[in-house]
């Protein structure tokens, strides 16, 4: 018997739909539940794709994963996948740890030491929250006084996690982007948002006390997202916003896969490999013409990926044709629960 959470516009979905086609005994749970260790006690293992924007699983999920292991259960997302999850500081010791290309990272915990070397350094620099997905938290510092103004709202009222006007922002350059009556239905959320906080801004807690810089790698027009769910690896390649240094949530897709560096999948496969993880993204810009990691995550949406046309196997061998990534996801969770 197989555990699953149910959330819907989730991985959840597609596992549910995969068990229904493939006759595997399943049963909805309730991972926020105060019983969930009684509810999953006579199933093989336990599925949930969390969000990054869920602050209730921000508070318990990776320490129901490390106790599910430690009992002898099987997990998805396991310890090794998502420990890390939105959280860069986490990924710069761990990516650093293991020898992985990452960009250059700097992270302060004391505001002295932070103003003494922004003093010091070059610029730009791209100051990141260790929270945040779609270039959501993401600043391009352009010299010493961005940098110190940042430095000082840190280390005092610190940042919102969720900030309205980012939000608003997001929805202005999507009409921009996308010139069309959903895209400018959409700004309305944004202009109330700017007066009425959501339930998840304000259960989110400031971030403060620390501050994470990471270096501008210049001349990139693209990034390339490569991601590994066990021996199979996908990629796309995304063109940076217009007027902007950030790929991530441009909408503006390629899936060529002629397109993505070989090297990408490769590193890909390497660091998955290292880390034990189960599913990972992988964030890539270069210099140089070499590829350098800016982040990583077991989490993403969907429907991006559903145009690509196959993927690599760890052997970098190509399979053409349309696939499920989260059955890829659940084949190998059944094959782990096995054993096999």
């Amino acid at each position: 018997m197989l555990a699953i959470h149910d959330r819907k516009t989730s991985f959840s979905d597609k596992w549910i739909e995969y068990c229904r086609i493939n006759g595997v005994p399943y049963r909805i749970v309730d991972c926020y539940g105060s019983g969930i260790i009684k509810q999953i006690e006579d199933c093989s293992g336990l599925m949930w794709h969390w969000s990054h924007s869920d602050y209730k699983a921000s508070l318990f999920a990776r320490q129901l994963a490390a106790s599910l292991e430690l009992s002898g259960k099987k997990i998805f997302p396991d310890f090794n996948t998502c420990w890390h999850f939105d959280d860069k500081i986490g990924q710069k010791y761990l990516l650093e740890a293991v020898g992985a290309p990452l960009v250059s990272s700097h992270i302060f915990y004391d505001k002295e030491e932070a103003l003494i070397w922004a003093g010091r350094t070059n610029y730009p620099k791209v100051f990141k929250l260790r929270g945040g997905a779609g270039s959501e938290n993401v600043i391009l510092v352009k010299g010493v006084s961005d940098a110190n103004r940042l430095i000082k709202k840190a280390f005092g009222e610190g940042f919102k996690l969720k900030n309205r006007y980012n939000f608003l922002k997001e929805r202005l350059w999507h009409l921009r982007r996308d010139k069309n009556l959903f895209a400018f239905l959409n700004i309305s959320k944004g202009l109330a948002r700017l007066l009425i906080p959501s339930k998840t801004e304000l259960k989110f807690n400031r971030e403060r006390n620390y501050i994470y810089f990471q270096d501008f790698v210049p001349g990139n027009d693209h990034d390339i997202r490569v991601i590994v769910i066990g021996k199979r690896a996908f990629a796309i390649k995304r063109i940076v916003r217009k007027d902007d240094f950030r790929a991530s949530g441009s909408g503006h897709i390629i899936y060529d896969p002629d397109q993505i560096p070989k090297e990408c999948i490769q590193i890909s496969f390497d660091v998955s490999n290292r880390l034990g993880a189960q599913c990972l993204a992988y964030d890539f810009v270069f210099s140089d013409y070499k590829p350098y990691l800016i982040e990583i995550s077991y989490s993403f949406s969907r429907d991006g990926y559903l145009p690509c046309p196959g993927y690599w196997d760890e052997n970098l061998a190509w399979s053409e044709g349309r696939f499920t990534p989260e059955y890829f996801m659940i084949e190998d969770f059944l094959r782990d629960v096995d054993g096999r």
